[in-house]
């Protein structure tokens, strides 16, 4: 009442030529105050509160542990969270108080009795809501290191298998071996399912149609690009890709890199240059073809990240639907394609035992690299996945001179830790954003929360066949198909 009064005296002093408006609010809305008081107190459980008192108590407590006003978002949420728990034990040691020394009384009240229930409820909740949040955001990370994981393991251990079959064995037909890497990848799909393994989520025909197409006319290009490129134009085209997927990802999808994010992405892309680049021979043909190669291989990644949130579909379910578009372009185009490239003609290659050890091991490999690929563009991104993609070729490199006895320079050696370091950097300040991001949202959430409820936290198929046939090993004339 008495801040309606104070308003009053307020509006009196202040009006000046506004006395209609003065006038206006006192004679229909002022003279409804006692009412307005008296539907509040008596038709709403208040207990006992009927003044703001105890919220301006409330307040200046927060005030208290923020300590000072210019505080970053999330310590601010972490203060307020400290504030509520520490308020929580208060309630509770209350509650656990009258339950033991005013036990009588407080079975004879069934007002206080239900006040302290609904208490101990939205205190239970809180807690409960806290735990599932901290609990969910824990799976979710293991997931998405579990997914980086297994794509790291399976790419460099199939680049490798790949790297003797071709360069040893002179197996050489690279996007022939895709479409097989491919078919196998839905076989064993297709016996998961059978076995229940996973729920078949069938959506937008056309979508899937023209997302296996194009994926396997991004490998397609990429071999041709190898083809009619030096080796190290080829390796200038693949990082191309990251800066290519940026750009797209910004313009079309709205998306932002901050600052930090893109000189993390530069120190990388400079640091497998310096390892991966060598000779640089241009020709009107093959810049051609390693633009569109460029192209189309981002927009299969970015499709491949935005159709699973899009549809609301997994990664073992995209993969499923997709790979058989994928299989069947590459193995119409492959053969013709690879005679294309290397004079031979794959049916005609003599396939030995030891040939043909390699050739299935590599195709058992390709199911978890294809998996992992969709794994993590659904649960990262397509630039995260390009970063990861570049970890691999600091990986190859690294195995293949020490294993295969590759020959290896200073050069390559600068170049691995400058990529290493704009990894690190780029992880860094990907996570750091990413919790930015969660705290806001997770601010926001509550907010809505509380309008209604008691108040109570990382390739596609393309990408997956560059791993499986493109390889990238040292990067020397005399191997280029080797690399294909």
């Amino acid at each position: 009442m008495m801040a309606v009064s104070g308003m009053k005296a307020y509006m009196h002093s202040n009006a000046g030529s506004y006395g209609k408006l003065v006038k206006y609010v006192e004679d229909t809305w002022l003279v409804h105050k006692k009412k307005w008081a008296h539907a509040w107190t008596n038709e709403v459980t208040h207990s006992g509160n009927t003044n703001n008192c105890g919220m301006e108590a409330a307040h200046s407590a927060l005030k208290q542990f923020f300590e000072t006003s210019n505080l970053q978002l999330d310590t601010m949420q972490i203060k307020i969270y400290n504030v509520i728990e520490h308020t929580f034990t208060e309630i509770s040691s209350h509650i656990g108080y009258f339950r033991l020394s005013q036990a009588s009384e407080f079975r004879g009240s069934d007002l206080e009795a239900s006040a302290y229930c609904s208490i101990s409820r939205v205190i239970a909740h809180s807690k409960w809501r806290k735990s599932e949040k901290m609990g969910e955001s824990r799976r979710i990370q293991l997931g998405t290191v579990g997914a980086l994981s297994l794509s790291v393991v399976s790419s460099v251990s199939i680049v490798i298998c790949n790297k003797a079959l071709m360069s040893t064995l002179g197996f050489i037909f690279a996007t022939t071996l895709t479409s097989w890497h491919l078919l196998v990848t839905f076989c064993s799909l297709h016996v998961a399912l059978l076995m229940k393994l996973f729920e078949h989520k069938p959506f937008d025909p056309r979508t899937v149609v023209g997302f296996g197409i194009l994926n396997g006319i991004s490998i397609g290009l990429l071999n041709l690009s190898l083809g009619f490129n030096s080796v190290g134009f080829y390796q200038m085209t693949k990082l191309a890709i990251i800066p290519c997927t940026v750009l797209l990802e910004t313009i079309f999808l709205s998306k932002k890199f901050s600052k930090n994010i893109q000189f993390s992405l530069v120190i990388l892309l400079l640091g497998v240059g310096i390892a991966t680049v060598t000779d640089l021979q241009l020709n009107v043909l093959g810049s051609v073809l390693s633009l569109l190669a460029v192209i189309t291989t981002c927009v299969a990644q970015i499709m491949t990240n935005t159709i699973q949130k899009k549809y609301k579909v997994s990664s073992t379910q995209l993969l499923y639907q997709s790979c058989p578009y994928q299989a069947i372009t590459l193995f119409i185009a492959g053969p013709f394609l690879d005679k294309f490239l290397t004079n031979q003609n794959v049916f005609a290659f003599r396939y030995t035992q030891e040939v043909l050890a390699f050739i299935v091991l590599s195709c058992l490999i390709s199911v978890s690299v294809n998996f992992s690929t969709f794994l993590v563009i659904g649960k990262t991104s397509p630039v995260t996945y390009q970063v990861l993609g570049h970890l691999k070729t600091c990986l190859v490199l690294a195995f293949g001179y020490v294993l295969l006895h590759d020959p290896f320079s200073w050069r390559n050696i600068i170049g691995i830790l400058v990529a290493i370091l704009g990894m690190v950097l780029y992880s860094y300040y990907c996570t750091r954003d990413s919790q930015k991001k969660t705290i806001e949202s997770s601010v926001i959430l509550q907010t809505k929360e509380g309008e209604s409820e008691p108040l109570v936290q990382a390739e596609n198929g393309a990408a997956a066949v560059n791993d499986n046939a493109l390889l990238m090993a040292p990067v020397r004339k005399s191997e280029r198909y080797s690399h294909s």
